[in-house]
């Protein structure tokens, strides 16, 4: 055959092939209505979030996740609306915008709903999240450790995140197993494993089922266990420091344990965080020996690079908006409803997650920041407000707070800066009010009320913060253009308990009424209490008993349960 026909019966060749090829049933073939089909029947769902649109969207068995609702779209309000609301600072977590890559790995409870698994991971630099969503029992995959069957370590990190959301005291717990290496010498390593596998299980029997065992290293174990009676980190020593027998060899495990306790909550730190923490406190607790124990402190920390890189962080923290206001609600004691909010500020840092505010606000101070804070919150907050006002028309004469920093009501733009943002966002007077405390208005109570003077007429409105708890002058209280008293948290919380208490809270509401002015108890932190300020004619209510300080996300949410509810929900937590 020549090389011409060769070719020529080549190309046939591959023509009869491509022929066969396109003949294939075109069934075989990928669409979307295929794969929506595919997705209703493993009860899985796409979802796609776009924060810049305020925007989630879904795709698949919507109506078994409990998502039937909010399908196709909803806004980030209505879907963590729809989550428990046990979980919904985890709903909040996957709406968050995080870098380009990073993994979501949330596991939500929804309402009318079996606990589901959201999984995806943060697209384009953070401006959009896309992923799958289904039933925990159908797409959980392994969780637990191949050797000692505890959870492990990436899986302790999301189920001990899930469990801080709960308000209460936690302590983390991390032993790490003394002279793993010459076991593994010693013995080999089966029969180390050995060993691990054993301790492990004496872990898991040593503790109820509201603890969070885990294996977060080679020698590593970790507990996450509510406050309690007893000290768990001895427990956890008895049950793992009894003989073994191995292949028969006597073996007497000693364990170095590290110890840090966290606060549950909406600001509860990040666990990694926490982790870190507590590994830091083991190593401390090796420097004494087998056996050691030791606390977690600053001390412990590197004083000098610890402050040098949390000052960096924190310059940056400003230029990256990881500054940002959450929002305590405000009620109205006669009506029941939200009538405004205070803002506070919080961190969230890249890594360390919440820092707690006394962490950075005297840090701040000393760094010359403060006035760089007070102008952020005032505009975060007004901005916030303003969306707000515009969503919920029906919400009424909602206000925010916020608090000057000491001494900023010295500052030389303060009055142009607070008269501009009002203008820009649009607030009717009075919304955005301005609390100041006693100590401020009392260096220079001739330039304090000049300035508030301006302050109210740029359209502000203005409270006296931490009222009774400082040395304030009646004289100069008259002639202050205040709008709000606030009663010290100190005298609300014990006011059921204290007569002294009581006839102050009752003594500074009749003052308010007086002088035309409203007054607003903090430190509401039970039903109790809310009706004995209601019984000495206080205006307002403010505290954890109706809610801690909220992102703004989950403060919307409550906003939200408050007009549809008609009154604001009320927690039974004792002071």
């Amino acid at each position: 055959m020549t090389q011409r026909n060769s070719a020529t019966a080549k190309r046939r060749h591959d023509r009869g092939r491509t022929s066969v090829l396109n003949t294939r049933p075109r069934s075989l073939a990928w669409d979307a209505t295929t794969a929506i089909e595919a997705l209703a029947a493993a009860d899985t769902a796409l979802w796609i979030w776009t924060p810049a649109e305020d925007q989630m969207r879904f795709t698949g068995a919507t109506r078994s996740l409990g998502l039937g609702p909010l399908a196709p779209e909803c806004s980030g309000a209505a879907f963590t609306a729809v989550a428990i609301p046990q979980d919904r600072a985890l709903a909040e977590r996957i709406l968050k915008p995080q870098a380009e890559g990073s993994e979501v790995a949330i596991r939500l409870r929804m309402r009318d709903a079996e606990t589901c698994l959201w999984r995806g991971v943060w697209l384009e630099d953070g401006l959009r999240a896309a992923g799958v969503v289904a039933l925990e029992t159908k797409f959980a995959g392994g969780n637990l450790d191949g050797l000692t069957g505890l959870l492990d370590r990436r899986t302790f990190l999301n189920r001990a995140a899930e469990m801080l959301t709960q308000p209460g005291d936690y302590d983390l717990i991390v032993a790490d197993v003394d002279r793993l290496r010459r076991l593994n010498e010693a013995l080999g390593h089966e029969r180390a494993d050995m060993v691990l596998a054993a301790l492990g299980s004496r872990l898991s029997a040593a503790f109820s089922h509201d603890v969070l065992p885990a294996r977060v290293g080679e020698d590593e174990f970790a507990v996450l266990i509510p406050h309690g009676p007893g000290n768990p980190s001895e427990r956890l020593r008895q049950a793992v420091e009894q003989p073994l027998r191995i292949a028969g060899f006597d073996i007497y495990p000693t364990v170095a344990i590290g110890a840090v306790s966290a606060e549950g909550g909406p600001d509860a730190p990040d666990v990694a965080e926490l982790l870190r923490r507590a590994e830091l406190a083991v190593e401390q607790a090796k420097t004494a020996g087998r056996g050691g124990a030791a606390a977690y402190g600053r001390a412990l920390e590197s004083d000098s690079l610890s402050r040098l890189g949390l000052e960096a962080d924190l310059r940056n923290a400003f230029l990256r908006g990881e500054i940002e206001p959450f929002f305590q609600p405000i009620v109205n004691l006669n009506t029941g409803t939200v009538a405004g909010f205070e803002a506070l500020a919080r961190w969230r840092h890249p890594t360390r997650g919440l820092v707690p505010p006394d962490e950075f606000l005297g840090l701040t101070e000393e760094m010359g920041l403060m006035n760089d804070l007070g102008l952020l919150m005032m505009t975060r907050s007004a901005r916030q407000l303003a969306e707000w006002l515009k969503r919920h028309p029906t919400a009424g004469k909602l206000f925010c707070s916020v608090n000057l920093s000491v001494g900023e009501i010295e500052r030389a733009n303060l009055v142009d800066d607070v008269a501009r943002i009002i203008k820009e966002t649009g607030l009717p007077r009075g919304a955005l009010k301005l609390e100041v405390t006693e100590g401020d208005i009392m260096r220079d109570t001739a330039q304090a009320a000049e300035v508030l003077t301006r302050l109210k007429a740029a359209g502000a409105s203005l409270a006296l913060d931490d009222f009774g708890t400082g040395f304030s002058s009646l004289a100069w209280l008259a002639k202050l253009p205040f709008d709000t008293l606030k009663i010290d948290r100190y005298f609300v919380l014990t006011m059921d308990k204290d007569e002294g208490s009581a006839k102050i809270v009752k003594s500074v509401v009749n003052l308010g009424r007086d002088l035309s002015l409203e007054v607003v108890a903090e430190g509401v932190e039970n039903a109790d209490l809310a009706r004995l300020l209601l019984r000495a004619q206080c205006h307002y209510g403010q505290g954890f008993g109706y809610a801690p300080a909220l992102p703004a996300q989950e403060a919307e949410v409550y906003l939200n349960e408050s007009l549809a509810d008609g009154t604001a929900p009320l927690k039974t937590r004792s002071a």
